[in-house]
């Protein structure tokens, strides 16, 4: 069901939901977060929507869609209602805003909050410069960014390390989440040897590369190397392959194509395994599964490699 509220305001919004779960059953109830989602109205909106409906069958959730548009227009704010099947197990607010309401986010989303329930704020496109100070970033526990969105990626996930703040995590983390636990498998079989050094090698604009590179450095405590290679074709994302190095040879991981790659090991034959680019609705769902600040994610995101060099070497105690 979609119910379209042209020309409106939160007041009206509030009474049409009321009006709706008498009508129409519990439509608020059950939800466990409010998913905040801003974004340019159009094609992007739609898109994130989609995914936001895919993801809420795993965390019911009232998702608000804040679509700025055309900002020389009168100030007008339009609002469209989509519960039941138009939703997923969601409710979904879009309210589009126009003129100088399209910068009024924060203001308008305060009255249409779950009580009780907690915020995750999610930017599909391009994102502010520092999600937390945000008027609509500061109201949330979680802030999602995706630097893949960015003209340069590398550089956008570079400017969330220097502004990060607990709570920030960008879809390029969880992009990378197949690797992660691939690499950790086959760490995890003898023989338990350090790692003495490790190469990275991606896209040379590839935010998910660097911050793999980001993430072994800071659990591997060894001199990592993040090298430029394309992947042919583009096939399954911008991470080319992974090498660790170890006393009796190294562990290499090598994408073949868009849905596997070879797992080479030093006295055991090459395996193919999965490994499959994730999709949009698969990331997001993963980053609504914890609502407290990722330390891990900090602690990849501040070791990743910088300068021309472009390798990273960390030294922890434990």
């Amino acid at each position: 069901m979609i119910v379209d509220l042209p020309s409106t305001d939160t007041s009206a919004v509030n009474r049409t939901m009321v009006d709706l779960r008498e009508s129409a059953g519990a439509v608020a109830l059950g939800r466990v977060l409010t998913l905040l989602i801003i974004t340019e109205d159009g094609p992007e909106a739609e898109a994130a929507i989609q995914a936001a409906n895919d993801a809420s069958r795993e965390h019911p959730c009232r998702v608000l869609v804040l679509a700025r548009g055309v900002r020389r227009a009168a100030s007008r704010l339009d609002a469209q209602i989509r519960i039941g099947g138009d939703a997923g197990a969601s409710e979904v607010i879009v309210l589009r805003m126009y003129g100088p309401l399209a910068d009024q986010g924060g203001a308008i989303v305060v009255p249409l909050l779950l009580p009780d329930a907690p915020i995750v704020a999610w930017w599909p496109g391009e994102a502010p410069s520092v999600p937390a100070e945000d008027p609509v970033g500061s109201v949330a526990g979680r802030r999602i960014t995706d630097a893949a969105s960015a003209k340069s990626p590398s550089k956008a996930l570079g400017k969330l390390r220097q502004r990060y703040h607990p709570g920030d995590t960008d879809l390029a983390w969880s992009r990378i989440t197949s690797w992660r636990a691939l690499l950790t498998a086959a760490l995890d079989q003898p023989p338990h040897e350090r790692i003495t050094a490790a190469t990275v090698s991606g896209a040379p604009d590839s935010a998910s590369t660097d911050l793999l590179a980001g993430w072994l450095s800071s659990r591997l405590h060894c001199p990592v190397s993040r090298k430029n290679e394309d992947v042919p074709g583009g096939q399954g994302g911008q991470i080319a392959a992974v090498r660790l190095d170890r006393a009796s040879g190294p562990v290499e991981l090598r994408r073949l194509d868009a849905k596997s790659a070879v797992l080479s090991q030093a006295g055991q034959p090459d395996r193919r395994v999965a490994l499959s680019r994730r999709t949009t609705r698969e990331c997001l769902a993963e980053e609504l599964r914890r609502l407290d600040p990722d330390d891990i994610f900090a602690e990849a995101l501040e070791a990743m490699p910088t300068g021309r060099s472009r390798s990273s070497s960390r030294k922890v105690t434990a």
